[in-house]
């Protein structure tokens, strides 16, 4: 599994990840044995991020139950965020997460959608402090915040940023990305697939036989590739709650990444489509 370092802490991270909005928001999760699945699958590929948040119904609840009851639930790194305004609304939703996850800290926490951030930035570089959470982070889901996402890491120093970018989407290569790596913040990447839109759009469609070189064997894989192969992407972060969709995404994770010749030569080819 190719790891990048959080700038922050030089701390090596796995670069594909687990995202859990729809996909684990589900009642009596110790019942679900596609889940547990999904996270052993996770964890033997050596990846270890899995990003959640109040806002995704009861992802958190079902990471936390099932992650409690795998061997070594502290190996995997808990992402979650803060989605409410106010101070004290901020803090109980805080403290709901860290049960709901089961954990006595965490690895990261994020203002979604830069909701009240300025309330809730105070509060996480408190959590920071007394050791509660180990690093802070932003995020947005639109193209159209990103120019405030930018705004707010040149104004805060938070180690990580969170946002949407893909092959079809890729607006944050204009600002964002180069702003990510000159400022020393690691990015984790949501909507890798469009919301399933580009998997969707490409079913059916035959991989150009060049992508076998770079060890290709699905769309799911030759998309993530080319996002990992932005030096400024530090992890990519796929929802599901199937096993084997998982391991698929976790194969983009090995071998070669393109060049920058061969990104525009990917990213032409399925315009093409």
């Amino acid at each position: 599994m190719l790891t990048r370092p959080i700038p922050a802490s030089q701390e090596p991270l796995p670069v594909i990840g687990l995202g859990t909005w729809q996909t684990f928001d589900v009642a009596n999760a110790a019942a679900q044995p596609a889940l547990r699945q999904t996270l052993e699958t996770l964890r033997a590929a050596g990846a270890t991020v899995i990003d959640s948040s109040p806002m995704y119904g009861r992802a958190e609840e079902a990471v936390g139950t099932l992650t409690a009851a795998l061997p070594a639930p502290e190996a995997y790194f808990y992402a979650t965020k803060v989605w409410t305004q106010g101070r004290q609304e901020g803090i109980a939703q805080l403290e709901a997460s860290l049960r709901k996850l089961r954990r006595p800290r965490l690895d990261l926490l994020q203002i979604h959608n830069l909701v009240d951030w300025q309330t809730h930035l105070a509060t996480l570089r408190e959590w920071q402090q007394a050791g509660r959470v180990r690093y802070l982070g932003l995020t947005h889901y639109t193209d159209q915040m990103h120019l405030d996402l930018e705004r707010v890491l040149r104004r805060e120093r938070v180690e990580f940023v969170q946002f949407n970018y893909s092959i079809f989407e890729r607006h944050a290569e204009q600002r964002l990305l180069p702003a990510a790596a000159e400022l020393g913040v690691a990015t984790l990447i949501n909507r890798p697939f469009g919301e399933g839109r580009l998997l969707q759009r490409l079913r059916g469609q035959p991989l150009p036989a060049w992508a076998a070189a770079l060890g290709i064997t699905s769309w799911p894989q030759f998309l993530l590739k080319f996002l990992l192969s932005h030096p400024a992407v530090t992890c990519v972060i796929p929802g599901t709650s199937n096993p084997a969709h998982l391991a698929d995404n976790l194969r983009a994770a090995e071998g070669e990444l393109p060049d920058a010749a061969t990104r525009e030569r990917m990213a032409a080819y399925v315009r093409g489509l």
